[in-house]
């Protein structure tokens, strides 16, 4: 890469640096105000405070504005709430992740995202216009895929609690007619199984230990899982241990719609599949079958020699 590209590259980054620092100036820290009441002086003066103590200089250089850039252009690119965040990461699957650690790594897929296309660019176009262009198009396209990460997530948590509400609910169904009460039936499941819809229950049994009650408890867990037949069924807890009727016809019922509904699907896949099967057949015997038919057409209308 020629050294003017090169300047040409670096211009345009610091100009659009400060572009963004003008449209978003950062924040005024308060620690150096602060630090004479939070660090400890020789005299023993100031009052300690858990965290305040000085870091390394490499964290001051470099670890704590890399922290402050992420948080910050992370919120930019995600604008979705804590609230929203939270409840897409829980149905997706990925309790463990924080909506700031979402947020970090949407920032840092678009700093990836920019950094590969910028490179492409000047190493392979060798052209300025080019890197800008395929910069914004790898940061774009990293935001796209973090945050496409949580849709995947959730999409394949939906389709394993729907393979698995079929046997939940039939075991359910099963312990109440035993003479298992609601929750009796949820604690048994939940002891003796494992998945999605275990975890689900699970959080249940969890809400009701913390003295939230059974119907309130069933409730949240209907507004909380992706899978609207999960949805009916907690409902369904809901409803009937406010009423106090018999829950084993209702899971049964749910159940048998759940099984048809399944076999609707796998028969529509397979139709579907079929089709797809011929498009490859077709597509090569047609023009094979078109030039056997259009070859003899010459000597039929000039005539043969």
């Amino acid at each position: 890469m020629s050294p003017a590209l090169l300047l040409l590259c670096l211009g345009a980054g610091l100009a659009g640096a400060g572009l963004v620092a003008l449209v978003s100036p950062p924040t005024t820290r308060l620690g150096r105000r602060l630090r004479q009441y939070t660090a400890p002086t020789l005299g023993g003066g100031g009052v300690p405070v858990d965290g305040a103590a000085p870091g390394s200089a490499f964290d001051a250089v470099f670890a704590a504005p890399w922290r402050a850039w992420v948080t910050a252009t992370g919120r930019r690119l995600e604008r979705r709430s804590d609230e929203e965040l939270r409840l897409a990461l829980r149905r997706a699957g990925l309790r463990d992740t924080t909506p700031d650690d979402h947020r970090a790594r949407v920032a840092a897929g678009a700093l990836l995202g920019a950094t590969a296309g910028a490179t492409l660019g000047a190493l392979a176009l060798h052209a300025a216009p080019a890197a800008l262009g395929l910069a914004l198009a790898g940061a774009v396209t990293g935001i796209a895929r973090v945050r496409g990460r949580i849709d995947r997530f959730e999409a394949e948590r939906r389709e394993r609690i729907r393979l698995e509400l079929v046997t939940v609910d039939q075991l359910l169904a099963m312990h109440l007619r035993t003479g298992a009460g609601p929750v009796q039936a949820v604690r048994r499941i939940v002891e003796r199984g494992e998945g999605a819809v275990v975890e689900e229950l699970a959080d249940v049994l969890d809400a009701l230990r913390h003295g939230a009650s059974e119907p309130a408890a069933f409730r949240r867990a209907a507004e909380l899982t992706p899978e609207p037949a999960a949805a009916r069924t907690y409902r369904l807890f809901a409803t009937g241990v406010e009423r106090g009727v018999d829950l084993a016809d209702g899971l049964r019922a749910l159940s048998d719609d759940l099984r048809d509904t399944r076999r609707e699907e796998i028969r529509k896949t397979a139709v579907r599949r079929r089709a797809a099967m011929l498009v490859p057949t077709i597509a090569v015997l047609a023009p094979v079958m078109l030039l056997f038919i259009a070859a003899p057409l010459p000597s039929i209308v000039f005539g043969s020699r």
